[in-house]
């Protein structure tokens, strides 16, 4: 009987930690200044509760952060990367697209809190994903090579976040924010 009670408020921490980061996913993406308390009050738990598995609001931001990229893990890696790279570089993008957009604010607000260096680190693997496809772009001629890439890895990053920016400002129809996205990045990645 006593191993039962540990194993149970472990479940019930578990429990309680995937509903505060789903909830500080959430509230973070509509409004990347939302409070702890706000998390709190969203997830169903006490401040205390929060404060008991995250100490500070940076360390709040950053578990979000994880758990938004691992989630998007799953399809990114799901996305078939054979045939010539133009091609993957499209599918790619229009994978991915939703799940850039779903965390601009998140990433607004990350940027806010967590030291630039610590964003790169958590953007590593998709962005070697995309520097990976990039080269391969570039060897097979589809891809210009008088830019670093780099730089070009940012400028993708740059365009994804800008067509969410303009389809949350309401620039963009949801509809086509997506397309205007991947058309743009294509061209510019153009030999």
């Amino acid at each position: 009987m006593t191993t039962a009670r540990p194993r149970a408020r472990r479940a019930d921490a578990e429990r309680s930690i995937a509903r505060i980061l789903a909830a500080a996913r959430a509230r973070l993406a509509a409004d990347p200044n939302a409070t702890t308390d706000d998390i709190a009050k969203a997830a169903g738990v006490g401040r205390m509760t929060l404060y008991g598995h995250f100490r500070t609001r940076a360390e709040l931001v950053e578990a979000a952060m994880v758990d938004a990229l691992r989630a998007a893990e799953e399809p990114l890696a799901a996305v078939d990367l054979e045939g010539d790279a133009r091609t993957v570089m499209e599918r790619l993008l229009e994978s991915s697209w939703e799940l850039v957009a779903e965390s601009g604010a998140l990433l607004d607000a990350a940027q806010g809190v967590l030291p630039a260096g610590r964003l790169r680190e958590l953007h590593e693997g998709p962005a070697k994903r995309v520097e990976e496809l990039i080269e391969r772009g570039r060897e097979e001629g589809a891809f210009r090579t008088d830019l670093p890439t780099v730089w070009l890895v940012s400028v993708v990053h740059y365009i994804l976040h800008g067509a969410a920016a303009e389809r949350t400002a309401g620039r963009l129809r949801k509809a086509e924010a997506g397309p205007v996205a991947v058309k743009s990045v294509l061209s510019v990645l153009a030999a």
